[in-house]
């Protein structure tokens, strides 16, 4: 299923896209989108039943905001430097274990929303992911196969980033990830069962109409289920936590001088096989 939420901020409801593309009103049966439903195997029935029945009354999707597809996530964990093509391009070595930081969940926007390009920033920086959806509770798990077991869905992220904040301004990279709007997520929360399988993915992001990313999560160095067993491993992932697992070679900060990074006026679309594409337009804050 393709699950999602329209409407203004903070008054979206749910919504579902279904196999011949039209827009299908979910408020009838479910409240809302969120870890709570993902974790409920009864009320997902219910969903795809009043999907398969043809029940679920259309919706224009003429002038609708599509938000982001999931509600209340609980927390945001990244992974950097996934990816061999993008660790070659800046320099790095490969890590041998996971790079962990965490976004705050109050950085997510919907997939075509306003992105803020932070007052004083010179290197704000763009990252097409793929963002895992946990739909149970994982803890301690045993292996990836197991921990795929745990992944709810899959859906496209924008890992914006300002990288002087994030590398120059000592301590951790958290301060260069959590500018208001630099998690626009979706549009889409695809489930698992559509995805055959999430490290066969191409990944494309285009800056003003010009190809910068172009990537396959078969790059990762560490596979989505191995993301997932790793990390039940420092931390409990609740159903809603979303995994944003790293991004491709072609961001600015591995670009030769002069570093194209973003300003005001720009606009960034990217979009994953399968799941959906989004469109910003970046102003200042």
């Amino acid at each position: 299923m393709k699950l999602l939420r329209v409407g203004t901020a903070g008054a979206e409801r749910p919504a579902l896209l279904d196999a011949e593309g039209t827009l299908r009103d979910l408020s009838g049966v479910v409240a809302d989108i969120d870890g709570a439903l993902l974790a409920d195997d009864e009320a997902l029935g219910r969903v795809r039943a009043a999907a398969d029945a043809g029940d679920l009354p259309a919706l224009d999707a003429t002038g609708l905001r599509v938000g982001p597809p999931l509600a209340r996530i609980g927390k945001i964990v990244c992974i950097g430097l996934n990816y061999h093509d993008h660790a070659r391009e800046t320099g790095a070595e490969p890590p041998a274990e996971p790079v962990v930081f965490m976004k705050a969940p109050d950085t997510v926007v919907g997939p075509n929303d306003t992105v803020l390009v932070p007052r004083r920033s010179l290197k704000t920086d763009w990252e097409v992911e793929l963002a895992v959806v946990i739909g149970c509770t994982a803890r301690y798990l045993g292996s990836a196969e197991e921990a795929l077991a745990h992944v709810a869905g899959y859906a496209v992220a924008h890992d914006v980033s300002e990288r002087e904040f994030q590398i120059e301004r000592g301590g951790t990279w958290d301060k260069g990830k959590n500018c208001e709007t630099f998690n626009p997520l979706g549009p889409w929360l695809v489930t698992a069962d559509e995805v055959r399988d999430p490290q066969d993915l191409s990944l494309k992001l285009w800056v003003n109409g010009e190809l910068k990313q172009d990537g396959t999560t078969a790059e990762q160095i560490f596979p989505v289920g191995e993301v997932v067993r790793y990390l039940s491993r420092f931390m409990t992932l609740y159903p809603g936590d979303v995994i944003n697992t790293g991004t491709p070679a072609g961001v600015a900060l591995g670009a030769p001088e002069p570093k194209p990074f973003l300003r005001a006026g720009d606009v960034v679309e990217l979009e994953i096989e399968g799941l959906g594409r989004q469109r910003q337009e970046f102003k200042d804050a």
